[in-house]
């Protein structure tokens, strides 16, 4: 039977810990998973892991990926984790950047268990110029059947396409389907310059597309979270600025407490709530000992606020920005 809610204070992790995803396994516990990052001790960790009962307080696991791919075996950029669980098997989507430092790379690991150790395929599942092939995200449509990943993507557009029934490659014949495309050049106002991120739900007969937009990092760090819509998986989405024809329409964004909050995942509770799990900078402590300065140093930690649907879109129940203050938590 569930448990009543405890409170809790932002962040829910207080260390360096990028572009969650958060499970909720067959053992009952949540898994958190992160970027990459250093600990201290010049420890550096591929793939963070770590579990809760509550989504409040956390147990830090370590490392979920202790070998790299043969492939990215002298690298340091394993970004942006999403791990499924299906038929007892784990499986991790990732970016990583390839030994020949052209670019990035999605790839794919399994695992038995959700602490791993994943292991890589061995071999990228698609490799692209600069930044395109980045920030991976698998969903099953339960419309269609259809296995999907959505990832992208730098400069370019938020793409999905069809899985192989495997999951470790694209399935035969299908193609990329570009989902929504950056705009707003030349308005430092906008977080639609570069989009990435993706994350998906289907709710109330809805496909809502998670994302975030430009910059994650470094002292110019200008991050928010956005939100469109679809009845198909695969689009046509209406993004919440079409919708309300405001282009500044957000569904989070910064303010005096965390700057930059974003590149987020949609985690539900014992009550059915769903939860926005996200990183942010916190203004009191923005950086860190970083393996290099690519990311600008910036120590983004790990924060959690409740989502609520009305008028057929997500909204924060605090506001259009992270808490800062007591909060009621999940129901466990």
């Amino acid at each position: 039977m569930p448990k009543p809610a405890a409170t809790y204070r932002n962040p829910i992790w207080d260390f360096d810990f990028p572009d969650p995803t958060i499970i909720r396994a067959t053992d009952g516990y949540y898994y958190a998973y992160g970027t990459q990052t250093k600990r201290p001790g010049n420890l550096i960790i591929n793939l963070q892991v770590a579990r809760s009962q509550d989504l409040v307080h956390w147990e830090y696991l370590g490392e979920g990926l202790p070998q790299k791919p043969v492939w990215a075996s002298t690298t340091q950029k394993f970004w942006a984790p999403h791990v499924s669980e299906h038929n007892g098997i784990y499986y991790l989507y990732y970016s990583a950047k390839p030994d020949s430092g052209a670019g990035l790379c999605l790839a794919v690991a399994t695992s038995a268990a959700p602490t791993g150790p994943f292991r890589d395929v061995g071999a990228p599942l698609q490799c692209g110029t600069g930044f395109l092939e980045i920030d991976p995200m698998a969903f099953d449509d339960p419309a269609t059947g259809k296995r999907l990943l959505y990832w992208g993507s730098g400069f370019g557009a938020l793409r999905v396409r069809e899985l192989a029934e495997d999951r470790l490659s694209f399935a035969p014949g299908s193609e990329e389907i570009p989902l929504l495309e950056p705009a707003g050049a030349g308005d430092p106002r906008r977080y639609d310059q570069l989009l990435e991120g993706s994350w998906v739900v289907l709710r109330h007969g809805w496909y809502y597309l998670f994302y975030s937009g430009n910059n994650c990092c470094g002292p110019d760090a200008h991050y928010g979270v956005l939100v469109a819509r679809s009845r198909a998986a695969t689009g046509p989405f209406e993004t919440l600025a079409e919708a309300t024809g405001n282009p500044y329409a957000m569904l989070l964004e910064g303010n005096e407490h965390w700057l930059a909050p974003g590149h987020n995942c949609v985690v539900t509770d014992a009550a059915g709530q769903d939860w926005l799990a996200y990183h942010a900078i916190d203004l009191r402590q923005p950086t860190f000992d970083a393996i290099d300065d690519e990311q600008g140093f910036s120590r983004r930690v790990l924060l959690l606020d409740r989502l609520e649907y009305v008028d057929g879109w997500p909204r924060l129940v605090t506001g259009g920005t992270p808490s800062w203050q007591e909060q009621e938590g999940p129901v466990r």
